[in-house]
C-alpha cells in the first residue's frame, strides 16, 4: 500500500478515539461545543443542520452530549446520496449544499460544515455556499483545511497542492495518493484533482464577513479554519 495511503487511514480512522484525525477534531469542535450550550440555555432543545455531514463524525463529541442537549441533527447531503442508517436524533435531507432554499430562513439554531467548503466547486458556488449556511441559521460553524499548510489532506502528499495543475493531474493518474484511488484516465484525474480546492484565509474572510475566524495548528503551522458566528 503506498505510504500516503496507508498514512490517510491512520490518520482519518474516526471509529479510533485516540487516532490523530479524532483527537484533532476533538480539540476543534470546542467551539461548536459553546454554541450547541448556548442554544439550548436559550431554545431547550437544538436544531442542528450538518452540511455535507455523516453520523459518524459526532461520535468525537463527549458520550450523552448531544442527548443532554437535546439536539436533533439535520444531515444534508446531495440528492442520490445514500441515505446512511441514522440513530433516533438524526434525519437526512436531500438537498444540493449550495441552495438550500426548501429551508426557510433561520430553520435552524446552527449551521455546521467539516471539510466541505473546499468540495463545493469553483468560488461562484462557495459564495452560494456561504450564503445559504449563514441564511438558515444565526449561529454557525464551518471547518475548512489551510490552502498555505505544507501537506495536501486529501492527497495526504507534500507540497501536491502548490504543484501546477497539469502536474497535479499527471500524478493523480499515476498513483493513488492519500484518500483519492488512482485515477483511470486523464479525465478521471482531473475531475478528481478539482474535486478540492483549497482556501486562504483572507478568501474565508470575504465568504463570512460577519464570522471570527478561528485557526487550528499543527507543529506551529496553521491547519485549517473555522468561521464562527455566535448568535445574538
Amino acid at each position: 500500500m503506498p505510504l500516503t495511503r496507508a498514512l490517510a487511514q491512520k490518520i482519518s480512522d474516526y471509529n479510533n478515539p485516540n487516532s490523530l484525525g479524532s483527537r484533532w477534531r476533538a480539540r476543534r469542535v470546542a467551539p461548536l461545543l459553546e454554541l450547541i450550550q448556548a442554544a439550548h440555555a436559550k431554545h431547550g432543545g437544538v436544531r442542528l443542520a450538518d452540511i455535507g455531514g455523516t453520523p459518524g463524525y459526532w461520535k468525537i463529541l463527549p458520550p450523552g452530549f448531544l442527548t443532554q442537549h437535546n439536539v436533533h441533527i439535520t444531515l444534508i447531503n446531495l440528492p442520490g446520496s445514500q441515505p446512511p442508517a441514522l440513530p433516533g436524533s438524526f434525519e437526512f435531507v436531500a438537498a444540493d449544499a449550495c441552495d438550500l432554499s426548501q429551508f426557510p430562513d433561520h430553520a435552524f439554531h446552527i449551521a455546521h460544515s467539516n471539510s466541505v467548503l473546499e468540495h463545493v466547486g469553483d468560488w461562484g458556488r462557495m459564495q452560494q455556499f456561504a450564503s445559504e449556511a449563514r441564511r438558515v441559521a444565526p449561529a454557525y460553524f464551518v471547518q475548512t483545511p489551510n490552502y498555505w499548510f505544507p501537506v495536501e489532506p486529501h492527497a495526504m502528499t507534500p507540497f501536491f497542492h502548490w504543484l501546477p495543475r497539469p502536474a497535479r493531474v499527471w500524478l493523480v493518474q499515476r498513483a493513488a495518493l492519500g484518500h483519492w484511488r488512482k485515477a483511470g484516465d486523464a479525465a478521471e484525474a482531473q475531475q478528481i484533482v478539482d474535486s478540492a480546492r483549497l482556501l486562504k484565509r483572507a478568501q474565508l474572510a470575504t465568504l463570512f464577513p460577519d464570522a471570527t475566524l478561528l485557526t487550528e495548528r499543527l507543529l506551529g503551522l496553521a491547519k485549517s479554519f473555522v468561521a464562527l458566528r455566535r448568535a445574538v
